[in-house]
């Protein structure tokens, strides 16, 4: 359910219609949602007309509020109460850049770590003490409640969402077809010099995919320098400005990324799955893994078969 507040940001609201409203992704059904049901403006003066009113919250899985001009403003109590109801019975509760503080007032924020777009981060904080505003990050899990920073960050969120409920295949696939990047981590810094290059338009662009097309091997910082034609401090700053993340950090995203395909899509063994990620010994692949994602290769395969299988 996606709930439309007044002056409702076009890019915010589109993000989580365009990712989960999509033919081949069945397990989701969208609608939108506003106070009493009636028409919203949209920030540009383009009107709006949602699904259903507030009492649609009560039965959605996941509430996700996009961002929306003047989102400090109070918002109606109606509003609060049904963000409050939806959260207190265990509804997944997800902001969207600004709609971080649609959260914060219901209280949902409460005690949690979260983010919202970094020109609005001090205000959230100052606003709402009791939150744990992170500036640094693209997007925040806490679980059932999940916040991220302005528009292209949303749509990392989005697809975090479908690769923790569906899996890394099929977020990898709806990324390629909005020709986004199938993964950056929330972690990563919101603020970069530059977005990532389009691949051979750049040494930069041709070093990734060879990094992409060399997972298996054992990468230096060094090597991937030297394949750039450039020094490693200038190979080390210049990737980090395009990308937001140091060489090794996003090498290692990758390879956790082809070992969920791998686990999902295979019937690998976990040793091959181990040696053809990069990810060392059978041993130190499960460490890693574990850490990535919480579950043991073998119960993230059993996991995501069973998702794969069973539409929700």
């Amino acid at each position: 359910m996606v709930l439309l507040l007044d002056e409702v940001l076009p890019l915010d609201l589109g993000i989580p219609l365009q990712v989960f409203g999509r033919e081949e992704l069945p397990h989701y059904s969208v609608r939108t949602a506003s106070l009493g049901g009636h028409p919203v403006v949209m920030l540009g003066g383009t009107s709006v007309t949602p699904s259903a009113g507030l009492e649609a919250l009560e039965g959605a899985d996941t509430v996700i509020v996009p961002g929306s001009a003047h989102a400090d403003s109070p918002l109606a109590a109606e509003v609060l109460g049904a963000l409050r109801s939806a959260h207190a019975r265990g509804a997944r509760m997800v902001s969207i850049c600004s709609g971080a503080f649609a959260l914060a007032q219901a209280g949902v924020l409460d005690g949690r770590r979260a983010t919202t777009h970094w020109q609005s981060c001090a205000q959230l904080a100052a606003q709402h003490p009791s939150v744990d505003v992170d500036p640094d990050v693209l997007y925040v899990d806490e679980g059932s409640v999940l916040t991220s920073a302005g528009v292209a960050a949303g749509i990392d969120l989005c697809l975090h969402i479908v690769r923790r409920d569906l899996g890394a295949s099929v977020a990898n696939r709806v990324a390629r077809s909005l020709v986004a990047a199938p993964r950056r981590e929330g972690g990563q810094a919101q603020f970069i010099e530059r977005p990532t290059a389009p691949a051979g338009t750049d040494p930069l662009a041709r070093t990734r995919e060879w990094m992409l097309s060399s997972l298996a091997e054992p990468l230096t910082v060094s090597a991937m320098a030297a394949t750039a034609r450039t020094s490693v401090r200038s190979f080390s700053r210049n990737f980090a400005s395009q990308t937001g993340q140091t060489p090794l950090r996003w090498l290692h995203a990758q390879r956790i990324e082809l070992a969920r395909e791998m686990l999902e899509t295979s019937d690998l063994s976990i040793d091959e799955i181990a040696e053809r990620s990069g990810l060392g010994s059978p041993a130190n692949f499960r460490t890693h893994f574990k850490r990535a994602t919480s579950l043991s290769p073998q119960r993230y395969r059993v996991a995501f078969t069973e998702r794969s299988e069973t539409p929700a």
